[in-house]
């Protein structure tokens, strides 16, 4: 029984890497190793969720202080990501587009750019990339950490954010850009 039970595991670590899915876990003491992404489409129930921690850091663009009160009373995009990151590179694209749609809905967006060695990735990625809204810069992972609870132990990983600051979703792996509409859309509705 035990060698069924360690094969299914391998087995499904295995898939979960090879399907694209999968993210990358940054807070296992600086090694990376993949996780299971999480469902499309999943809104947490509004007397289910939690409340976001608080947050800060400075913009890797501007350099400019940004904390996460600057979110209250709007919906928030904040997409946990890093230039190594493969995923990354097929949803950036895609979450600019949604949050240039959504500029003018009360959406924000923010990036946060997790275990970065070098700043010139991380400014060379957004200048790719053409992302459209700002991005934290956390070498050592700290704002991903105080998420840890819903979780964004895992690059890529978006949190959608109520405006009442509690989170309504959480995906670990890439979000397709009708998925995000999708979550953004309801969570617009409740307002």
């Amino acid at each position: 029984m035990k060698r069924f039970v360690a094969a299914l595991f391998t087995a499904l670590a295995l898939a979960a890497c090879s399907t694209g899915s999968g993210a990358v876990d940054v807070n296992n003491g600086g090694e990376f190793r993949f996780v299971a992404g999480t469902p499309s489409g999943e809104v947490i129930p509004e007397n289910q969720r939690g409340t976001v921690p608080e947050f800060s850091g400075n913009l890797l663009e501007t350099g400019d202080f940004f904390h996460s009160s600057k979110l209250v009373g709007q919906v928030a995009v904040v997409n946990f990501w890093g230039s190594w990151c493969a995923p990354c590179r097929v949803e950036t694209p895609e979450f600019s587009e949604v949050a240039k749609d959504y500029l003018t809905a009360g959406v924000q967006f923010i990036g946060v750019d997790v275990k970065e060695t070098d700043k010139q990735f991380a400014t060379a990625f957004i200048d790719r990339f053409a992302i459209t809204y700002p991005s934290l810069y956390d070498p050592r992972g700290e704002v991903a950490l105080a998420f840890r609870d819903f979780p964004a132990n895992a690059i890529p990983s978006t949190i959608v954010i109520d405006p009442q600051g509690r989170v309504a979703a959480v995906y670990t792996g890439s979000v397709a850009q009708k998925d995000l509409r999708s979550v953004i859309d309801r969570v617009l509705k409740e307002k």
